[in-house]
């Protein structure tokens, strides 16, 4: 069996636990969410998973008897399988007031999300889990506040910090997060990817959307994983896919419903209204992006076409993680007007703002920090910000711009 790597969200599912009654843990696929509560969960918790076709139909049929056969403190895998249980969930817990009673995992968030907040509003702790970050890939220390370009909160992450280079990031970026590969627990990396991808279409897609073609939805995909890191132009993605307008709509309401992918809005301002109103596509997963836009390994990918837009992916996609770890909503957005000028993370937090820019660069220049001279027109003024690049060591630009070494994130 491969070493279990520990999880950064850990922590924050256990002081969850302990302030609600039901703890509601999202995220894809074979992340690990059944994996790392089994772990945390003592003795007494039951576990049952709805991917049991058994289980699945007493639950959906007979709720009220699955919840006597299954009482709490439990486990239960996979909820969106039979929403019917969520009324006597909250009935169970306004019954017992007792904090950690239930926990559920699901990898959809479509129904499953507005079942859980007009049922189970005020009782459950919703939290989600990606595939693994860097730190955890490498063991590094986890106990780190989410990622904020501030003197204060770089220091703490730097202190354990990996020195990371171009080809390492790059291995990183194609291999993806996803736990089987990284313990390599499954050796061939595109039969992996291979076999999810058949996983997701049998289960997620087929119980989200009514797809008749199989085919036309995996060409979709892809041309969603090329457009990683783009603004999403909804035309040109139906065009590229050979399907309407609407079913691309509705096809990319799968895609994110089923954690596939992130939508990074736009920053607004009453300021100014030449600000750019559509949102960022980013694929959530490197690995799955890669092979699905048929990069062969990663020195083709690093070299190639799509080597700057997977770095940025990678970028945003991990501090995505350092938030979620923590169970909190992570205030980004990003920044464009009408000029074609762009910043591609903005930090909103405590009445400031934290410009970050990405660049697959090994080498800064001081010329770099003017770029954030775009946003000298927003309220509130920006703040402490930085570049995250491929630079071995942090070090400053300017008195409130720093150099990011990648490993920091």
């Amino acid at each position: 069996m491969p070493m279990y790597h520990a999880r950064a969200i850990s922590n924050s599912l256990d002081a969850a636990s302990k302030q609600f009654p039901v703890v509601l843990l999202t995220g894809p696929r074979q992340v690990g969410k059944t994996t790392l509560l089994q772990r945390l969960a003592g003795k007494e918790r039951r576990y049952v998973t709805l991917d049991d076709p058994l289980a699945r139909e007493l639950a959906r049929n007979d709720p009220a008897m699955f919840l006597q056969r299954y009482e709490p403190p439990v486990l239960i895998d996979e909820i969106q399988y039979a929403p019917q249980l969520l009324p006597l969930i909250k009935m169970a817990v306004d019954g017992k007031r007792k904090r950690g009673l239930f926990w559920l995992t699901g990898s959809q968030q479509f129904h499953l999300m507005k079942g859980v907040s007009e049922t189970l509003a005020g009782r459950v702790a919703i939290m989600s889990l990606l595939g693994f970050s860097s730190r955890e890939r490498r063991r590094r220390d986890l106990d780190v506040p989410p990622f904020l370009p501030t003197p204060e909160v770089l220091d703490k992450r730097e202190a354990f910090a990996p020195k990371l280079t171009l080809k390492r990031v790059f291995a990183d970026i194609w291999m993806g997060g996803f736990p089987a590969l990284v313990t390599k627990q499954v050796q061939d990396r595109d039969l992996f990817y291979s076999s999810y991808l058949q996983t997701y279409l049998q289960r997620d897609v087929k119980d989200l959307a009514q797809v008749g073609d199989e085919t036309r939805f995996v060409r979709f995909l892809k041309a969603c994983a090329a457009r990683t890191g783009q603004l999403l132009n909804i035309t040109d993605l139906a065009r590229d896919a050979d399907v309407a307008v609407n079913t691309a709509k509705s096809w990319l309401s799968v895609v994110d419903a089923s954690f596939q992918e992130y939508l990074l809005q736009p920053y607004h301002s009453n300021i100014t209204k030449r600000l750019i109103k559509t949102p960022k596509l980013y694929f959530l997963d490197t690995g799955l992006c890669a092979y699905l836009t048929g990069w062969s390994s990663p020195e083709t990918l690093e070299a190639g076409a799509m080597g700057g837009a997977m770095f940025e992916t990678y970028v945003v996609a991990e501090v995505l993680k350092s938030w979620w770890n923590r169970g909190k909503q992570p205030p980004i957005y990003y920044y464009r007007d009408k000029d074609g000028k762009e910043i591609d993370l903005l930090f909103v937090q405590d009445r400031a703002i934290h410009p970050v820019e990405i660049k697959k660069s090994a080498a800064p220049r001081r010329d770099w920090a003017g770029q954030f001279s775009v946003l000298d027109r927003l309220k509130p003024r920006w703040a402490a910000g930085g570049f995250v690049c491929l630079a071995r060591e942090r070090m400053p630009l300017t008195e409130n711009i720093s150099v990011i070494p990648v490993g920091l994130l």
